[in-house]
């Protein structure tokens, strides 16, 4: 029986992988991995691994995890090291939970090997902090995508600073009009980091009302931030840029 270890890999720059799930995957037999997850990090891998694309599809979601699993459940039936690689965070809306459950209920080892959160890193990458002293002292992390055709209860975070908003592209317009209904100002700024940590990246910025009226084109991947520290970005970039000119 093998071992299935469940790695994140970051926001997309290999540089951000951590040391372990480096290792991990140079000893891996058998690589599942996600549709995000670059190219640059998939070089890691043991040259004789088995690379296993697992991406997800519009409307087949639940068809291609069933698939998942039964491909983690076959290649950890032999012996050696199997790796389900996941962009960002695998415990982060990467139902990374769901499957080592349904592993460790088939008595298959189950280690867990963090990644850095696109949630938290790609914002702070593009100069926006989610937390600032007298800006901002909270934020969350919400689902922007609707589960089941149910959308999120915004109202549960009417009183954070910062929202970051993972999966929200298609949704933006509704979200930002729910909540700007629930109180928050139409003219809160608001940021769409595109393919973050990556020489891809595009940073856009606008008002919650600028996305309500649908006056904001942005495309996926992309990690949504609504809230004042938004406004830090200009102030934060103008500075690096000048320190690196100075030296």
């Amino acid at each position: 029986m093998g071992k299935v270890y469940l790695i994140g890999a970051g926001p997309g720059d290999p540089e951000l992988l951590t040391l372990k799930a480096t290792r991990l995957l140079a000893q891996a037999r058998a690589v599942i991995y996600d549709r995000l997850v670059p190219s640059g990090i998939l070089a890691y891998a043991n040259p004789s691994a088995r690379l296993v694309y697992a991406g997800k599809e519009p409307g087949r979601q639940q068809e291609i995890q069933q698939d998942i699993l039964a491909a983690l459940v076959e290649h950890a039936s032999k012996p050696g090291i199997v790796v389900r690689l996941k962009g960002g965070d695998p415990m982060v809306f990467g139902r990374g939970a769901e499957e080592w459950l349904h592993l460790a209920e088939r008595g298959i080892d189950v280690e867990v090997v963090p990644g850095v959160s696109s949630a938290i890193s790609v914002p702070a990458l593009a100069g926006i902090p989610l937390t600032y002293r007298g800006v901002a002292s909270s934020f969350a992390v919400v689902a922007g995508h609707r589960q089941n055709l149910e959308a999120p209860d915004w109202s549960c975070y009417r009183g954070i600073d910062t929202l970051v908003v993972l999966m929200g592209v298609e949704f933006r317009d509704i979200i930002a009009t729910t909540l700007i209904e629930l109180g928050r100002p139409a003219c809160l700024p608001v940021a769409f980091i595109e393919r973050g940590s990556t020489p891809e990246e595009r940073v856009v910025t606008a008002t919650l009302g600028d996305v309500a009226r649908g006056r904001v084109l942005v495309q996926s991947p992309a990690v949504f931030v609504i809230g004042e520290v938004v406004s830090l970005r200009t102030a934060l970039t103008a500075a690096a840029t000048e320190a690196a000119v100075a030296h």
